[in-house]
Formats: structure tokens, C-alpha cells, sequence
């Protein structure tokens, strides 16, 4: 009977049963934006966007079996022990589901073709960036006090974690006699994918029995041993949504040459491995669009039903779209919930030391392959909230090397401490360590750091700052983190275990203590001028 209530529950979530969660939010502008994106926001009030909720953990979906032994690339745990047991009940019927799947989408294929026009892209709000200000000489002489901020009803909230996208049924693995791989790469890192010479395919031209002779073709099970180790990299490797789709047209390009094979192929496996896409034309260029469960800035999108679909590596504007849906499709996530597995290249080291306590003297350094991924990261929102944009940044983990290297320095100089000295230092040590400069001045535009883009980049700002140390917090202390947003600034605040005084926000009983990393010289509870009568939004951090 446990068999079988296991057989059925893997069933469901193999074939994709879970339904899309509606996700709705209070929408509230935090700062002046153009009259296009206000377009937006009464665009999706009426009901003309649809953004499902996070789904970017990683799930068990692959494993490669060898003369009858299953070898497994992570520890087993429950979830994936269970799915291994249901994947050797499997049989013909959910291989044939797919197979049914693919016969369909190739027969659709050859009509669903329509004329769309791209809406404009949403601009990313633009903050007036407030300057960062030193603290008096006589202000460090006065006792911190207590003091509650005010906060707005609005409090900015992450959906949890869901699991990726996994294929609509169990791929199966198939015998070969001869293995053959391609070799080819992905943010720096050496990756390979078993390819043989018979896989590859030309297309003629880009009419629509071409590309639906070509998807038949796909569906073959010569390709289901290149689709498992695509999602088997996608597991190893640790990959977000994000990086798995340019690995997906890196692989592509690395098979069958950069043209439209390259994008047919990538939007193949990419729609195997549980995603939605759709398929574009436009004077014989072929067109890869995925959906996103975010608002992507400054990118101009098609709405197809009720999704938004952004062109990859293009900004086309208009073209023949084939709305043909697969069963089980999911958007992607622009979310990064675990330590990305890229090739380590580290950069140049920096030392960084704090003026009022000359010992934090840390070196540190980064993956330059973790920062080429980071400048191709799309700056995006949860729901139509802009504020979510900085939550995203500062919950993704920090790098293994960051880890290994700078938090034993760290850990070393506040060993030993309270809470509050511990945080003293860790404060200074951002607030005057790192050089603060203006986006506008440096990229031209916008744009807040991961918080090891700001151990690699000369400059950070109010942004940066703020993440960089609620990370550094969070992973050093062992203690909850807030963002406080003000119009034009944005600052952190730190839950102590200890009685801490200082300008502090209650959140359901629990105080945060203001910690602002660009007040310079500022000690812990104390708000830069100018702020404290300014009404705070919080964004919670996990």
C-alpha cells in the first residue's frame, strides 16, 4: 500500500499536476516612475499578467543508470530516495505521455502561428540617490537611546521556495554502444553533454512544416541521454533558471553552429526539461521566448494568453509567435537560492580594512566567473513590487570560496564578542573600507551588486552596502536581517538576541535595530539624518 501511495504521489509531481498559485500583492509605488510603468501596474490590476510563485529549488529529477547500477551526484535525501524508487516502477505509460506530448506540439506546430507586437519595456525605477554622510565627532560623544521608527502597513515578503521545472514525464535513459560528448562552455566553466554526429540536423528554412519535421525528429529518444545530462548539470552544478537556459544556447551553439538550429535545439530541451517557451519568426531568424514568473526591466515583452514572454538574446519587437503550450509548462524563476557551481577564477585580491579598528585588515577575493554571470543577470521584480529586486540580491548565497576564504578572517576578529561589538566592527568595517560612488557615474544607469560583486567592484553604494552586510550578518552571526527602504536610500536593521539600543523597528514583537553601512562612522541603532522622520518600508530577508 506504501508502494503505492508513493508511485502516486511522484506521479503527480513528475507529470507536473501541481496547479499555478495566483500571487497577489498590495501595489505600492516607492519611488517615480514613467508613465508606461504606471501602464503596467493597471495592466496586470485588470487581470492581463499572471505570475506564479517562486519555483527555483532544485529538484531530483535525473540520474544516469550504467549496466543496471544507478549512480546519484548528491547525497541522497527522503524526497529524492522516494523518487528513485518511483522511477523504477515507471513504465511505458508516462514514456508514451511524452511521446503522445511531442506528436501533438510537432502537428500544432505547423499552425498556431500569429502576429504579435511587443509591449514596451517596463523602465526600472530610477532612485534619487541620497549622498552618504559622515557622523560628527561631537554625535559619537552622545549615548545611543532608544527610539521606535514608524513603518507603512507595507512589509515586502519573498514567496517561499518551489522546486524547478522538471520534465512532464521520467526520461529514460537509452543503451548506446559508443558514448560521444561536446565539450563547451558556460560562465567560464568546462562543461560536457553526450552528442553524437547522428543528432545533428539542418534546417531549410524557418516555415512552419521545417520546424515541425525538425521537433519530430527531437522527440527521437536518440536525444533523451543529452536531455539527462543537461538536467543532470542543471542539479550538479547548482544552476538557477537563469544560468540553465544560457547553458542550454551555449550547448547548442557548441552541437549544431550558431543559427537556428542552435535556437531550435536550446528551446527543445529547454521545454523537455519543464519550461514554458515559445517559439518566434522573423525574416527566417528563429526566435527561443521563455516566460517569467518575474517582471524583467527594460526589456520589452509579448503577452501570449496570459503570460509574459521576453525574446532570448534579442529585442525584437515584432514578429510570428507559436502559441503552442506544452503539458505541465512552468515560468521560469529569476530566483538564486543556492551556491552556483561555476569554475573558480579567482580575481585580483583586496584588502579591506575598517578606520576605527584597524585589525578588521581582511584580504578577499572572488570568482570572476561568478561576476560574468552576475553582469548578465536581468535586474527584475516580484509581482509589480520594485522593492523585491533588492530581497532577490541579498538572499542569494554567498560564494563557497568567499566563504572559505574571508569569513575565517572575520570570524577571527569578532571572536569572542557580543552581539552588538561583533556588529560595531562588521559595520565600520563596510562603512570605511569600501568606496562609495554613484551608479549613474559608474554604470550610467542603476544597478545593485550581489553582495560579492561588491567585494569585487571599487565602488558600492547605499544598495550594495546594505546587501553585502545583511549577508555577512545573516552567515557570521547567526542573525535576522531586515532592508529599510526610504525613499532615495536604502539601509538594514539587525534582530539581536540582546537588549541593543538604538532607532529600531518593531515587527510582530521583535525588535530590528537600524545598522546603516553608509552612514559613515555611525555606531549600531544610529539613523543617518534626514531619515529618521521618513516613514520606513521593510523588506523582509530570509
Amino acid at each position: 500500500m506504501v508502494n503505492k501511495i508513493v508511485i502516486i504521489l511522484f506521479a503527480l509531481l513528475v507529470v507536473g499536476a501541481n496547479g499555478e498559485v495566483m500571487a497577489q500583492q498590495k501595489k505600492k509605488s516607492v519611488s517615480k516612475v514613467s508613465k508606461q510603468y504606471a501602464k503596467y501596474v493597471k495592466d496586470k490590476a485588470q487581470g492581463k499578467e499572471k505570475l506564479a510563485q517562486k519555483r527555483s529549488s532544485d529538484p531530483a529529477t535525473v540520474t544516469r543508470e550504467k549496466n543496471d547500477t544507478i549512480i546519484t551526484e548528491e547525497p541522497q535525501d527522503p524526497m529524492r530516495a522516494a523518487y528513485e524508487s518511483f522511477k523504477q516502477q515507471a513504465k511505458t505509460d508516462y514514456e508514451n505521455f511524452r511521446d503522445k506530448a511531442n506528436r501533438d506540439y510537432a502537428e500544432f506546430v505547423k499552425e498556431a502561428w500569429k502576429q504579435f507586437n511587443a509591449m514596451p519595456a517596463v523602465p526600472q525605477p530610477v532612485e534619487e540617490e541620497i549622498p552618504p554622510v559622515v557622523i560628527k565627532e561631537e554625535d559619537l560623544k552622545k549615548p545611543v537611546e532608544d527610539k521606535p521608527l514608524p513603518i507603512e502597513e507595507e512589509i515586502v515578503t519573498l514567496p517561499a521556495p518551489e522546486p524547478q521545472p522538471v520534465p512532464v514525464a521520467p526520461i529514460k535513459e537509452q543503451p548506446v554502444t559508443v558514448e560521444k560528448t561536446v565539450s563547451f562552455m558556460v560562465y567560464g566553466t568546462n562543461l560536457k553533454v553526450r552528442f553524437t554526429d547522428d543528432q545533428r540536423f539542418t534546417l531549410k528554412d524557418c516555415s512552419e512544416n521545417t520546424i515541425s519535421d525538425a521537433w519530430k525528429k527531437l522527440s527521437g529518444k536518440a536525444y533523451n541521454n543529452t536531455i539527462r545530462d543537461c538536467l543532470e548539470l542543471r542539479i550538479t552544478k547548482k544552476l538557477s533558471d537563469w544560468a540553465y537556459l544560457n547553458m542550454l544556447y551555449q550547448f547548442a551553439k557548441a552541437c549544431v553552429g550558431n543559427g537556428n538550429e542552435a535556437v531550435l535545439l536550446a528551446a527543445y530541451i529547454y521545454c523537455q526539461s519543464g519550461y514554458r517557451m515559445r517559439l518566434g519568426t522573423k525574416n527566417g531568424e528563429l526566435y527561443l521566448l521563455y516566460a517569467s514568473e518575474h517582471v524583467i526591466f527594460n526589456r520589452s515583452y509579448y503577452v501570449v494568453g496570459s503570460e509574459y514572454y521576453y525574446v532570448f538574446n534579442s529585442d525584437e519587437v515584432s514578429m510570428k509567435l507559436c502559441d503552442v503550450a506544452f503539458p505541465k509548462e512552468q515560468s521560469m524563476s529569476l530566483y538564486i537560492p543556492q551556491d552556483q557551481q561555476f569554475d573558480y577564477v579567482s580575481s585580483e585580491e583586496r584588502h579591506l580594512k575598517s578606520k576605527r579598528y584597524p585589525d578588521m585588515d581582511i584580504t578577499s577575493h572572488v570568482n570572476k566567473n561568478l561576476i560574468a554571470f552576475c553582469n548578465e543577470y536581468p535586474s527584475s521584480s516580484i509581482w509589480d513590487n520594485v522593492m523585491t529586486r533588492w530581497a532577490m540580491l541579498a538572499n542569494m548565497p554567498m560564494e563557497k570560496e568567499v566563504q572559505d576564504n574571508m569569513y575565517p578572517q572575520l570570524r577571527e576578529k569578532i571572536k569572542g564578542l557580543s552581539e552588538k561589538e561583533a556588529m560595531e566592527r562588521l559595520l565600520n568595517w563596510v562603512q570605511t573600507s569600501l568606496v562609495y560612488e554613484y551608479d549613474d557615474k559608474v554604470w550610467g544607469h542603476d544597478r545593485a551588486f550581489f553582495a560579492e560583486e561588491s567585494l569585487f567592484y571599487p565602488y558600492a553604494d547605499c544598495e550594495d552596502r546594505s546587501i553585502l552586510i545583511s549577508r555577512l550578518v545573516r552567515d557570521l552571526l547567526g542573525l535576522k536581517t531586515i532592508l529599510i527602504y526610504y525613499p532615495g536610500h536604502l539601509a538594514m536593521a539587525v534582530g539581536f538576541t540582546e537588549d541593543v539600543k538604538g532607532d529600531y523597528i518593531l515587527l510582530n514583537g521583535h525588535k530590528f535595530v537600524v545598522c546603516d553601512p553608509t552612514y559613515i562612522g555611525a555606531r549600531v541603532g544610529e539613523t543617518m539624518p534626514k531619515m529618521d522622520n521618513a516613514t520606513a518600508k521593510v523588506i523582509l530577508l530570509e
